[in-house]
């Protein structure tokens, strides 16, 4: 059986039988309770165990539309030309690897990252390949476009933010800069799901970033950018909450829109948030070196928030201030080459060199797990328009620091960049190594909404330690 059929059984029959359940049962019978289990499987079947890492904070970085790994991590120079395209490799710091002439900054910083080039998954729209990234599952739904439904998933972010507790008036997680969409829909895949509403990322923007339109969650709390809200104002936004039934709302409803204001005032009252917020109070050089544009900002204040104390940031990777509910992101269909190499690449490089430099500059690096991801990767074959399609079979993704063994590559693509060639893994096993790095067991259990248990992640932990 092939690795990719294999996940695929497993993903769809994830209760079945398997090695771990007769242990499980095994186990049970001598008087050992289900999480005392998980946490001795997850010891006995990952290298090192949890205690081996020491990750603080996470921070995602997500390339929404579908990164070309091509033309950024994954080159191919010696496939045909309507293969290869019209960029080049080049050498990086470390000997024998090399990624795309357009990213010269991160090329210095490889000896930090973790590049996997053998990821795949076989959904190739927007939506159900970023739910599939960023939750570990493949969507369960039939549409194309997967609205947020109780039912979903929860968010790699919101599963992280379940197991780490914040300081008093620090959110427990975070998206910038604005939520993600498909044909004006808001994507299922990066909020609380079956944890609950309590568990979505709230929703910043950093100071200065084009506001997000088209999104049909309106409340204040959830979209919140701390220079448009003054105490006055909270104040008086407290007093006319406080005469609201809310009507037609559900119990639920009412306790998440209570949730999400209250933690709004506790930030806008507090000190560490709002502290983080203010950009300019960072070094002028250190925001020069990430760069003054959506992305570079965003980029800034993720560092900043984590170190503020919210336990992971995901960091939507805007091309300058093109995106806001407009333009198609790394959606390259159409002119490709030119779009990667002016507009989308320059900003992930500059910004993700420097969140890597900085990191290391403060000497956190090690306690903050940067993770870089996307939908998928784009079609081997260029089409009529100059552009790559959606293609899911291959893509590349990057994990750095939090005890992450830097300037390595795990797994190799075919010739033409189509399927992996060795070392497959896929979104779940992405997942598992997420979390054990940053303490978590991959087989650590979430309950959901009728009580019924389930791990964290199914996959398999990845060597990269």
């Amino acid at each position: 059986m092939s690795a990719k059929r294999a996940f695929l059984d497993r993903s769809a029959a994830p209760f079945s039988l398997s090695r771990r359940s007769v242990l499980a049962t095994t186990a049970g019978m001598c008087g050992l309770s289900l999480p005392e289990i998980l946490q001795l499987q997850s010891c006995a079947a990952e290298p090192g165990g949890s205690a081996a890492h020491k990750a603080k904070a996470c921070i995602i970085i997500y390339c929404w539309g579908g990164m070309s790994h091509l033309e950024s991590f994954d080159l191919k120079p010696l496939a045909p030309v309507e293969i290869r395209g019209e960029f080049n490799p080049i050498s990086t710091v470390v000997p024998g690897i090399e990624i795309s002439e357009h990213l010269p900054l991160i090329a210095r910083q490889t000896d930090k990252l973790a590049v996997i080039r053998s990821i795949h998954h076989d959904d190739g729209a927007h939506g159900r390949g970023m739910y599939w990234n960023f939750t570990g599952r493949k969507p369960s739904r039939p549409e194309v476009n997967l609205p947020p439904m109780p039912s979903d998933w929860p968010s790699l972010a919101a599963m992280i933010s379940k197991f780490r507790s914040p300081p008093r008036g620090v959110p427990t997680a975070v998206r910038l800069p604005y939520p993600m969409v498909d044909n004006g829909t808001l994507q299922a895949g990066e909020y609380g799901g079956w944890l609950g509403g309590k568990f979505d990322p709230i929703v910043m923007r950093p100071p200065g970033g084009t506001p997000f339109e088209g999104s049909s969650r309106t409340l204040d709390a959830e979209v919140l950018n701390l220079g448009e809200v003054d105490l006055n104002r909270l104040t008086t936004r407290r007093e006319l909450l406080a005469s609201l039934d809310a009507p037609g709302k559900s119990v639920a409803d009412y306790e998440n829109f209570q949730h999400f204001h209250g933690l709004a005032a506790e930030i806008l009252c507090g000190s560490a948030v709002k502290r983080a917020y203010d950009l300019d109070k960072e070094d002028s050089k250190v925001r020069e070196l990430y760069g003054n544009h959506l992305g570079g900002k965003s980029m800034l204040l993720a560092r900043r928030l984590t170190e503020a104390g919210v336990p992971v940031v995901q960091v939507c990777c805007a091309a300058g201030d093109l995106n806001g509910g407009s333009g198609d992101m790394w959606d390259t269909h159409g002119d490709n080459f030119n779009r990667l190499k002016n507009r989308l690449l320059p900003v992930l490089d500059r910004a993700l060199s420097a969140l890597l430099q900085d990191l290391t500059d403060r000497g956190t690096l090690d306690e903050t797990l940067v993770v870089l991801l996307t939908d998928f990767g784009r079609t081997p074959r260029i089409n009529a328009a100059a552009g790559r399609d959606h293609y899911p079979n291959a893509y590349s993704v990057a994990l750095a620091g939090g005890g992450i063994r830097g300037g390595q590559v795990y797994g190799t693509s075919d010739k033409q960049g189509a399927f992996p060639h060795n070392q497959p893994c896929t979104p779940a096993d992405i997942h598992a190594t997420i979390f054990q790095t940053l303490g978590i067991s991959p087989r650590a259990e979430l309950r959901d909404m009728l009580n019924r248990p389930h791990p964290v992640s199914d996959g398999e932990v990845l060597p990269l330690s």
